[in-house]
């Protein structure tokens, strides 16, 4: 009687441990989705047909987690969205090929306003060489063509890149400087005073650039923030 009983329980420990577990997933996914919905929302990450946002919130078990408020690690990954302008110049539409934020820290401040902090936000966004290159022929007018590639040097917040063709009626082969500071990244041509155009990334409050680099698949912006308000969340349900 005793053994039998024994397996009882040790079968319903383990029917029950199953359960929380398909429950815990159940809710991370939904929490997963309804954040990168608000991510699409407040910050413009899924404005084109082509993009896509997926929010993952780490760790196991979830719902313990969120019944603490508090999460250790969320990412959010964004792929092909576009931003703009600073100035909106027609046709200064910029491709983002990938933005990766790692939020980490996470702790939910207000239920009813649905607000979060994280202690430490670091992150990654990728620009393409065909994006820039298609962006700078637009802006450039009717001079045709003009490429934008990987070039050495890239220091700090520079990144330098090479440049190809015609800008501004006027022949611009050589080095150009993509330079990200803050929450913005602008451009500059070969002998040019100013940039040809500066775009404006929205990112999380306290969150901004700190280096850039030309790499062999693109230009790599990194960033960093700490103490950051996250706004909306919905984390915790």
């Amino acid at each position: 009687m005793r053994r039998r009983w024994v397996k009882v329980l040790a079968i319903t420990v383990v029917v029950l441990a199953v359960l929380f577990t398909v429950a815990d997933r159940v809710a991370v996914h939904y929490a997963d989705k309804e954040a990168a919905r608000l991510a699409e929302q407040k910050y413009g990450y899924g404005n084109s047909t082509d993009s896509s946002v997926d929010v993952s919130i780490k760790g196991f078990p979830f719902l313990t987690q969120a019944f603490a408020q508090d999460f250790d690690h969320v990412a959010l990954t964004a792929e092909n969205f576009t931003i703009d302008t600073t100035s909106n110049a027609q046709g200064g539409y910029l491709g983002v090929e990938r933005l990766r934020l790692d939020l980490h820290g996470v702790t939910v401040t207000s239920l009813t306003a649905r607000s979060a902090e994280a202690n430490l936000v670091t992150g990654t966004l990728t620009l393409s060489y065909d994006q820039l290159s298609g962006v700078l022929t637009r802006l450039a007018g009717s001079g045709g063509p003009v490429k934008v590639s990987q070039a050495p040097g890239s220091d700090g917040q520079a990144a330098r890149v090479g440049i190809s063709g015609t800008v501004g009626g006027r022949q611009a082969d050589g080095t150009g400087t993509l330079l990200a500071q803050g929450n913005e990244i602008s451009l500059n041509t070969p002998g040019a005073e100013k940039p040809v155009a500066t775009w404006r990334v929205e990112l999380p409050e306290n969150v901004g650039f700190s280096a850039a680099r030309a790499t062999p698949d693109g230009v790599q912006i990194d960033m960093v923030g700490h103490l950051v308000n996250l706004g909306t969340s919905r984390f915790s349900r």
